[in-house]
């Protein structure tokens, strides 16, 4: 990691796809993908060797026990459309979850989240999510040492930039509703001021 200038971990990446297009778009940052399915990320990891996206990393790792060895390397941190554990972990701010992002991060660090849930997702056992909900974030979050600096809904603009198939597959931004979430880690008094979330796809 130490040749590079700036390290992104993507958590909860599935098939990787974001992984590829924010290691192309930066080829100086190195983008690691974590995700409990190694199977997943099977594809994405040959297509990093062919194209010789040397600036690749991915970790078989659940969110609830992430490698010491990623521990204050992250710069930014980006998490699209999680499901499961992990989406659970974000929207009621499950302080495992929580002090797992940002004990990744560096301070300063960026964090940007995208989520969906509807009406239509009771298979992930939450409500539909709305801005009121997320909002309450906010404290949480805190006592683990990350700050929300922003709760908007997601464009289909916003989406495409992730380079996340799976937000496409859900049609997120245009034909359901999506929510970001930005926070940054801080550290007390002076924190340092945020990095900025590179787009990995022009929106």
């Amino acid at each position: 990691m130490g040749r590079h200038p700036a390290v992104q971990i993507d958590l909860g990446t599935g098939d990787g796809r974001a992984v590829l297009a924010a290691a192309a778009a930066v080829p100086e940052r190195l983008v690691i993908g974590v995700d409990a399915h190694a199977a997943g990320m099977s594809g994405a990891s040959r297509k990093a060797v062919r194209g010789k996206l040397t600036n690749t990393l991915f970790v078989v790792a659940a969110a609830e026990r992430l490698p010491r060895e990623l521990d204050g390397v992250a710069d930014i941190v980006t998490v699209y459309f999680p499901w499961g554990s992990l989406l659970r972990g974000v929207i009621t701010a499950d302080p495992v979850i929580v002090a797992g992002l940002a004990r990744v991060m560096k301070p300063g660090a960026a964090l940007s989240i995208l989520v969906s849930v509807t009406e239509h997702d009771r298979g992930s056992g939450l409500p539909p999510i709305d801005e009121h909900a997320l909002r309450g974030l906010a404290e949480p979050c805190a006592a683990q040492g990350l700050t929300i600096t922003g709760v908007n809904p997601a464009t289909a603009a916003d989406i495409a930039a992730t380079g996340s198939s799976w937000g496409k597959r859900l049609g997120a931004g245009s034909q359901r509703s999506a929510w970001r979430i930005t926070a940054y880690r801080s550290d007390g008094p002076g924190d340092p001021e945020p990095a900025t979330e590179h787009r990995a796809v022009p929106a």
